[in-house]
């Protein structure tokens, strides 16, 4: 599994209008400024997101973007899903289809478990939770 550029891209979006949640909206110019993304991609992820009901357009000459929701209840997983699909490793054996005892000691062992792992971090993780990460500043003691 790798999380595509319009996976981390959508996410990035996100981040940055959970950060300016304090505006009334945040044009998608000046996030593709701050963010280093193209203006063009971000409104193809926009369209995406709206349409997913993550955020929604405020018309007008100084138009733009608002998050739909408070950060606190959008989750990473959620998100991701929309824009990547599964975020599985491996897809899971479906009914009908031979495997051998090797591939299922492999899926069973790793690939399910990988699965679980994945899902349990990224639906564990809330964009306020990660919004903001990025400027943490570290304090050291001697």
């Amino acid at each position: 599994m790798k999380i595509s550029t319009r996976g981390r891209y959508g996410i990035r979006l996100l981040i940055d209008l959970a950060e300016h949640l304090d505006e009334s909206h945040v044009s998608l110019a000046s996030v593709a400024e701050r963010q280093g993304i193209s203006l063009r991609y971000l409104e193809q992820l926009a369209v995406i997101l709206k349409r997913a009901g993550y955020i929604r357009s405020v018309k007008g000459a100084s138009g733009g973007y608002v998050l739909t929701r408070p950060p606190e209840e959008i989750l990473l997983g959620d998100v991701l899903r929309v824009l990547e699909g599964d975020m599985l490793v491996a897809d899971p054996e479906g009914p009908g289809k031979d495997e051998n005892k090797f591939q299922r000691c492999i899926r069973l062992l790793v690939l399910d478990k990988l699965n679980t792992k994945i899902a349990r971090i990224i639906d564990n993780k809330t964009l306020a939770s990660i919004a903001g990460a990025g400027h943490e500043t570290y304090m050291y003691y001697i």
